[in-house]
């Protein structure tokens, strides 16, 4: 008889912030292969730092039993650590090097056939720049902020929403009871999708997002308008990215050696006491922040997830390489990575979003 097979194998990281439904697509990557394909997976500790390194575990059935519903990733990540540009110490220097050869050989070490990469805009640049070397690598589409262009929704997004939405639910209340302007900051970088979508959802009075520059004086018309009709509060959801017309966005602070340097924050702050330096009100401010990250996945980002896990390994199965799984509804669909990170996906300040906002009543801040 001749030697048996080997089972065919691949790899997994998570790269980036971390996202509710990291695990659903994990989990999902790792039961599609070996149920349907009867292949190996070995997943990559903390992003590619583990690529790197060459620290990578085989993942069975049992490791994956019981993690759909928790948030983070069973790999853990990281944003830092781009195999191009990765940091060592030679000769107690700290220099930068180039790690892909590394990478390559990593791979060819564990006889990976393909590379499965969750990640949002920067993981999924480094993704596109091995499918120039002719690393075989798919991606999927993995952010809070939803703002990939090439998919219609990424996973996380909606666990966000539905953290933000509720958080304005209870703001509610206490406003009202107290008789305060209200405000929440929430995250999205440079796109306003979960300040717009929570603030419809929560019953918004004002939404501050990057894509429209605020004026503070039509804030304050805002909430002179309710108080006129006897509304002594109001809810403000402020974007991290909103910044004034003719402003700048608000910088928290500069991180070293990342795909995406700047972190923002304080805008939330900023907003509020302006208000109520201008209009003599009592502000309060909520900075959300990585509540937004964690917890359970919704039921949307759990199947959205397996959906991409699901595509993922089938595309590496066809050999469908240098591509990332999409949502173009109601499919999942193959779309060139250098597609998927041309651009970020703004909300469109013409679109049906921001005009059922306005329709609403809901000032924009312009």
């Amino acid at each position: 008889m001749g030697e048996a097979r080997r089972p065919r194998r691949i790899g997994v990281l998570t790269g980036g912030g971390d996202a509710p439904g990291l695990n659903a697509v994990i989990r999902a990557v790792v039961k599609t292969a070996i149920g349907r394909y009867e292949a190996e997976v070995y997943g990559f500790t903390d992003g590619f730092k583990g690529l790197v390194l060459g620290q990578a575990r085989r993942l069975d059935l049992a490791e994956v039993s019981g993690i759909l519903p928790r948030g983070g990733t069973i790999l853990g990540t990281t944003n830092r650590d781009n195999p191009f540009k990765f940091l060592v110490v030679e000769n107690g220097q700290e220099v930068y090097r180039d790690c892909t050869d590394q990478v390559k050989e990593n791979m060819c070490r564990l006889e990976l056939e393909g590379l499965v990469v969750i990640g949002g805009d920067g993981s999924l640049s480094i993704a596109r720049d091995f499918a120039a070397l002719g690393i075989p690598v798919v991606g999927v589409p993995k952010t809070i902020d939803n703002d990939l262009a090439a998919t219609d929704v990424t996973f996380g997004f909606d666990t966000a929403l539905v953290t933000a939405s509720e958080a304005l639910d209870k703001l509610h209340t206490t406003a009202e009871s107290h008789h305060r302007v209200m405000l929440l900051e929430v995250m999205g970088r440079y796109a306003g999708w979960i300040a717009l979508e929570a603030g419809i959802a929560g019953g918004a009075d004002v939404i501050l997002i990057p894509e429209i520059p605020y004026r503070l004086e039509s804030i304050g018309a805002k909430i002179k308008e309710r108080q006129d009709r006897g509304k002594h509060f109001s809810i403000i959801v402020v974007a991290e990215g909103a910044r004034p017309v003719g402003g700048d966005m608000v910088v928290q602070k500069y991180v070293k050696d990342v795909s995406d340097p700047v972190r923002l924050g304080g805008i939330g702050n900023k907003v509020g006491e302006d208000l109520a330096r201008a209009l003599g009100v009592e502000t309060r401010v909520t900075v959300l922040g990585h509540l937004q990250r964690g917890g359970s996945p919704t039921a949307f980002d759990r199947i959205l997830a397996t959906r991409y896990g699901v595509a993922a390994v089938d595309m590496v199965m066809r050999g469908e390489f240098g591509m990332m799984a999409a949502l173009r509804t109601p499919e999942i669909i193959a779309v060139p990575l250098a597609e998927a990170v041309r651009e970020q996906k703004r909300v469109p300040v013409d679109g049906d979003l921001v005009h059922a906002a306005r329709s609403v009543g809901i000032s924009l801040g312009d």
